[in-house]
């Protein structure tokens, strides 16, 4: 476990206590980052504060990743009450049920919008509005979470699979751009995890029951496995790591027929 005392990381994208994005927040705690966590809407933050609680000191602000005044709010709150940022965990995602269960060509224009909105683009905004706070520290590292959808088709996976797609060109852009600034950014793309936003995809207990029978594992993957490959990423033991879309998938990822 890497020493992350005195740094300070944001986390986007805790729903609820079964989330990766959750399961990362407490391995960055348990390694002595202070944590700051952000919620939506008002019906999610009751669940964002009941988490926070378990934390030591964490710092809880309301963000829409959908509306460029709140993320530059939510910069502002960060410089005012840290002065800097060290990480970024960005697990915001979203598509509109009826896009994910209708066929891939009746997708919605507004559907689209959406999904590429909150899936990929709110990541874009993010790293803009926190690139000056890890100058200030010196660089940083940032990560996203993806799906193998981006690249294969998976039944009622959809219009998410496309934001998905967008999102790791988006990791490589941007580590590109910020790599001269100290500051790297990565995905972990992990298998299936029974969180709560995966059991609304129709059908997901036969994917899981098909990674576990066909990885060279034989498993499927756990929120632990994912934090612990993001800790590496995240922390210095990772520095020489950028543009990168680790698969943590029990090896699902390399198998042909």
């Amino acid at each position: 476990m890497p020493d992350l005392s005195g740094k300070h990381a944001l986390v986007v994208g805790v729903a609820n206590k079964r989330s990766i994005s959750w399961a990362i927040t407490k391995a960055l705690a348990t390694a002595g980052a202070r944590i700051v966590l952000t919620y939506p809407s008002a019906r999610l933050e009751e669940n964002v504060r009941e988490l926070g609680a378990t934390l030591d000191n964490p710092l809880i602000l309301g963000c829409d990743v959908t509306s460029d005044e709140q993320i530059a709010a939510l910069g502002a709150s960060l410089d005012k009450e840290l002065g800097g940022l060290d990480m970024l965990v960005h697990g915001a995602a979203f598509a509109k049920p009826e896009d994910l269960d209708a066929p891939f060509s009746q997708t919605s224009r507004e559907g689209f919008r959406v999904a590429l909105d909150v899936s990929a683009y709110s990541f874009i905004a993010l790293a803009r509005e926190v690139r000056p706070l890890m100058q200030k520290r010196g660089g940083g590292s940032m990560l996203t979470l993806t799906y193998l959808g981006s690249e294969r088709v998976f039944k009622n996976y959809n219009v998410m699979g496309v934001a998905k797609a967008a999102l790791e060109s988006s990791v490589r852009y941007l580590a590109a751009e910020l790599g001269p600034d100290n500051i790297r950014v990565n995905a972990i793309s992990a298998g299936p995890i029974k969180t709560l936003a995966a059991m609304g995809i129709s059908g997901f207990s036969s994917i899981l029951g098909h990674y576990r029978e066909h990885s060279p594992l034989r498993k499927n993957t756990e929120t632990s496995e994912v934090a612990d490959a993001a800790m590496f990423l995240l922390s210095p033991s990772g520095r020489g790591v950028t543009a990168e879309v680790m698969m943590v998938d029990a090896g699902f990822s390399v198998m042909g027929f």
